[in-house]
């Protein structure tokens, strides 16, 4: 119930921090990544209030065994790979960001007043996030090994 209860309110806080700062809205986003039009610096100055405040998170998170709730938390994986499924799904990521404005979080929090198209949008994000590991499966079914 704790652990519930502490998603809710830390899924509402970021929802309401996306509001606020604006990144609900499809053609503020779009024009971060306008860089060669009419560019909107806000999503810069977005991330950059964003990174501080997690450094310092990450850095208090290492020292600690348990979070607030009393569950362990997981050591930080050890190295990171570079590899084709890293590169398609970043591309099909921002692919999906530029052209409709929205990510997984913006799109949560816009689904009480973004319309039908941020419905389509969650729909069609969910759909991918169903398909994508029986893509990944024929893929290495038809990946050749040397």
């Amino acid at each position: 119930m704790k652990r519930n209860l502490f998603a809710a309110l830390s899924g509402g806080i970021f929802g309401l921090g996306l509001l606020l700062s604006g990144m609900t809205d499809t053609t503020r986003v779009q024009g971060w990544l306008d860089v060669f039009g009419d560019w909107d610096p806000t999503l810069a100055f977005v991330m950059g209030g964003a990174i501080l405040p997690m450094a310092i998170a990450w850095r208090v998170a290492a020292r600690q065994r348990e979070s607030v709730l009393g569950t362990p938390i997981p050591m930080r994986p050890g190295g990171t790979t570079i590899d084709a499924s890293l590169v398609l799904g970043s591309t099909l990521f921002g692919a999906g960001w530029a052209l409709s404005g929205l990510c997984p979080g913006p799109a949560m929090a816009s689904l009480g007043w973004g319309g039908a198209g941020g419905l389509v949008f969650l729909l069609a994000m969910l759909a991918g996030m169903v398909a994508a590991p029986a893509a990944r499966a024929r893929l290495d079914r038809m990946t050749v090994t040397p």
